[in-house]
Parts: structure tokens; sequence; C-alpha cells
């Protein structure tokens, strides 16, 4: 089973490298890292305490303006502020 997933994983590599994507599919393959991301964080956001959905609120936001190691920073200081306040 280990092989298994490590050549699904790696096949990837291998394949995507060699597509030529265009129009409708270009776009479905660029979407795919927002989509995951969204599928991992909106249950988080939506079933954890009020801090924390805030906390990923603010983190959101913050991705628009800063680098990835800004809204990191960002969102844990957020996270133990509101945890700090909310109990």
């Amino acid at each position: 089973m280990g092989l298994a997933t490590y050549l699904t994983r790696i096949a990837g590599l291998f394949i995507g490298g060699r597509l030529r994507l265009q129009g409708r599919a270009k776009a479905a393959f660029d979407a795919i890292p927002v989509s995951v991301l969204t599928a991992v964080i909106a249950p988080t956001l939506l079933t954890s305490s009020l801090a924390e959905s805030l906390a990923g609120l603010m983190t959101i936001l913050a991705a628009f303006r800063l680098s990835l190691l800004g809204t990191g920073a960002l969102g844990v200081a957020v996270v133990v502020l509101l945890r700090h306040l909310f109990g």
C-alpha cells in the first residue's frame, strides 16, 4: 500500500509536466490549490470556537496583503490573543 500511495503521488510530477492544457482545462487545474485549501480550512472555520473562527477570517484577509510568513505569524498571534480574551 505504501508503494501504491507513493506511485500515485509521484505520477503527478511526471504526467503533469507533459500535459498541454488550454482554456477550461487550464483554468480547472489552476483552481485546484485554492479548492484544496478551502476544503481543509472551511470545516475548521465553521466548527471551531469564536476565537479560532475570527482568527481564521482575519488570516484569510491578511493573506491578500502579506507574505506567507507574515500571514502565518499574524494568524498565530491573533488566535493566541483571541483565545486569551475569550478564554
